[in-house]
């Protein structure tokens, strides 16, 4: 069953009017920028213990993008904001991407190794491509995620996936995983690639890891032990800050518990 609270509190990260210093917004520039899966070592036992964070965490590319459309928009006396919106919807009725099986965002060129921003701006918009989200064509004969997903998330008979059945929805939220997760389930420090590493669009990006912390074994201890944010050393956030999960903090304690633990079963 949804935890209807957990998607109430999720809405509320959205704004759906443009702010008051850009009132005269007229269009939404939606960006896609390639963007990498993120490796973080943890020293467990006298051993470092590699764990992966997805690529859709990290907004480290948006000061890039904001700096690119800068230098676009600002000569021409335009201006824009960040937006606060639901990206994946964004970007599937622009026609910027198209959505997987697995409800994720797929851009051309890119797969779903991406990170997704998007802007309001006085900018006019001549055409308007604005259209009901897409489902990629490979993915009517494909069923890679389905068996790729461990849990029955993904299925056949409907577009929309069963959240409460996805290892994402579990590890982004407070509280103790269900029973019915299995320990071996559990591959990501937050989120969960295993349908995207099954994902035939995806086999170009699988091996792109760029970047990695490394976490002492008394750092490895205070996140295990579920260390608030705001207690934890400055060099422990910003290292998770850089992973794009300081703000899973709440989780990661939990998260590393169920990893490391499966690691040392093995």
């Amino acid at each position: 069953m949804l935890d209807l609270e957990f998607y109430r509190e999720r809405l509320t990260r959205f704004s759906f009017r443009p702010p008051d210093t850009l009132s005269g917004a007229k269009s939404l520039i939606v960006v896609a920028s390639p963007q990498p899966q993120a490796r973080a070592f943890f020293a467990y036992h006298g051993q470092p213990r590699p764990v992966m964070v997805p690529p859709t965490y990290s907004d480290e590319t948006d000061i890039a993008v904001e700096h690119i459309l800068s230098s676009v928009l600002n000569p021409e006396r335009f201006h824009f904001i960040q937006a606060s919106l639901p990206l994946k919807l964004l970007a599937a009725r622009s026609g910027l991407g198209e959505y997987g099986r697995n409800n994720i965002c797929y851009v051309p060129g890119m797969g779903s190794f991406h990170s997704l921003a998007a802007f309001y701006t006085d900018l006019p918009c001549p055409e308007d491509s604005w259209g009901e989200p897409q489902m990629m064509k490979r993915c009517h004969e494909c069923r890679a995620c389905i068996h790729g997903c461990p849990t029955g998330a993904i299925a056949v008979d409907r577009f929309l996936i069963r959240a409460e059945r996805c290892i994402t929805f579990h590890n982004e939220r407070l509280g103790e995983f269900p029973a019915w997760i299995d320990p071996s389930w559990h591959n990501c420090l937050v989120g969960c690639l295993r349908c995207q590493r099954a994902c035939p669009e995806d086999t170009p990006f699988l091996d792109w890891v760029e970047g990695s912390s490394t976490f002492s074994e008394e750092e490895t201890t205070l996140i295990l032990d579920s260390t608030s944010s705001d207690r934890l050393p400055i060099a422990t956030t910003k290292k998770l800050e850089q992973l794009g999960i300081l703000g899973y903090s709440d989780m990661l304690g939990r998260n590393l518990n169920a990893l490391l633990g499966e690691a040392a079963a093995h």
